[in-house]
């Protein structure tokens, strides 16, 4: 077993925090949204942190995810569930995306993408809680994530997704122990039905941001970046963005890392990247609103990111914006070239929400929003062998003449 799960935890949780208002929560209870119904963050005494640790000591750790722990809200190791949460890798792109363009590749994780982080969180800290029965939502891995986690603790997992989730995600939702339902809808009506069960008093709700701890598990990677740079940042980073927690929770991080004086000021741009066909972050960063409107006819390529409308709006822009970043919207036939490209140029396979961040990542640089020679962070949160691929085999009839000039 890894040497970061067997010694005993020193965990430095405060309070809860509600992301609007700022009003005070209890920790160490079972808690959902806050009384404004909005997101509940972690906070932590980093004063003692600092007291405690310094960023060479975690430099020293074996790098995976719970070599943060005293940023990470599981107090006790018995309530660690983990499947091998690894540092994810930094992988040049130099032939699609030229010589400073480095894809950070979750879908090495468990279950192949980096919903991983997020579940391995909230689903440790549903064992230490005892929460026995969660239902979440989910266009495909999420699901899958929680299915994983939950079932390795024992907790009943109820999960609902679209109609048209990809059947892969479907299968290996129901292979890990989950109970999974196809619904004719979107997620957000998946999340409808979640939130009515939750309500009769039949499962805790663990849709996106409805409880604390996924913000926790997804903020590891950007404390990863910060490691991986040598204690700074890259100059932008491109976020595949549907819930947005993973580009709320790096936010987050990079504010945590600045306070423990692991590192100094500077911040990536943060590039929220959404569909054309489904992007009210991108029409509310446009409209210079705080609140994203319901997305109508919601449709692309990339499921990950077909959110309609999420709960964490507000926090999204709000990073996107203090960051100078922006949100960009690219059509699905520009996702699809660049999964291609990539695929064909630099050998690595992309889901479609990963080549979501290259295409959004070309625009950028096109339109000036980001120097050409910057150094770029695309997320390709996913392995790309979940998702259905052309098939360009030929077939070879070795009881026929070979035509080796052909091959």
């Amino acid at each position: 077993m890894n040497s970061n799960l067997t010694t005993d935890r020193t965990t430095f949780v405060t309070h809860l925090e509600c992301s609007i208002s700022g009003e005070r929560y209890e920790a160490d209870v079972i808690q959902g949204l806050s009384q404004a119904g909005r997101p509940l963050l972690v906070r932590y005494d980093l004063d003692a942190i600092r007291a405690h640790v310094t960023r060479d000591d975690i430099a020293a750790r074996p790098t995976d995810l719970w070599r943060w722990r005293e940023l990470l809200p599981v107090r006790h190791t018995h309530d660690i569930v983990s499947l091998g949460e690894i540092e994810t890798p930094l992988v040049p792109i130099p032939a699609t995306g030229g010589p400073n363009v480095l894809v950070k590749d979750e879908g090495r994780l468990p279950t192949g993408s980096f919903k991983a982080r997020g579940l391995v969180m909230a689903v440790a800290m549903a064992k230490a809680l005892g929460i026995t029965r969660i239902a979440m939502p989910t266009n495909g891995n999420a699901g899958a994530a929680l299915a994983a986690y939950a079932t390795r603790c024992g907790i009943e997992t109820i999960v609902l997704c679209p109609d048209d989730t990809p059947e892969i995600n479907v299968r290996e939702i129901a292979m890990q122990g989950a109970r999974v339902w196809r619904v004719n809808g979107l997620i957000d009506d998946c999340g409808a039905i979640i939130a009515e069960g939750a309500k009769q008093g039949r499962w805790f709700d663990f849709s996106t941001l409805k409880e604390p701890y996924r913000i926790e598990g997804k903020k590891t990677m950007g404390l990863e970046l910060a490691a991986q740079f040598g204690w700074s940042l890259p100059d932008a980073i491109f976020y595949p963005t549907g819930g947005g927690t993973g580009l709320i929770g790096m936010w987050k991080a990079f504010d945590e890392l600045e306070a423990l004086g692991w590192i100094g000021s500077q911040r990536p741009k943060m590039f929220a990247v959404q569909a054309g066909g489904c992007a009210p972050i991108v029409k509310a960063f446009d409209d210079g609103v705080e609140h994203a409107e319901r997305w109508q006819d919601a449709h692309t390529v990339a499921a990950g990111i077909r959110v309609p409308r999420a709960v964490g709006d507000f926090l999204i822009l709000r990073a996107v914006r203090e960051s100078g970043g922006r949100a960009i919207a690219v059509e699905d036939d520009a996702i699809l070239a660049a999964v291609d490209d990539t695929a064909r140029k630099d050998g690595l396979l992309l889901c479609p929400e990963g080549g979501a961040t290259l295409a959004a990542c070309r625009h950028a640089i096109a339109q000036g929003w980001i120097e050409a020679d910057a150094r770029i962070v695309l997320f390709n949160c996913a392995t790309g062998l979940k998702y259905p691929m052309p098939d360009a085999s030929r077939t070879l009839d070795r009881h026929q003449p070979i035509d080796f000039d052909a091959l």
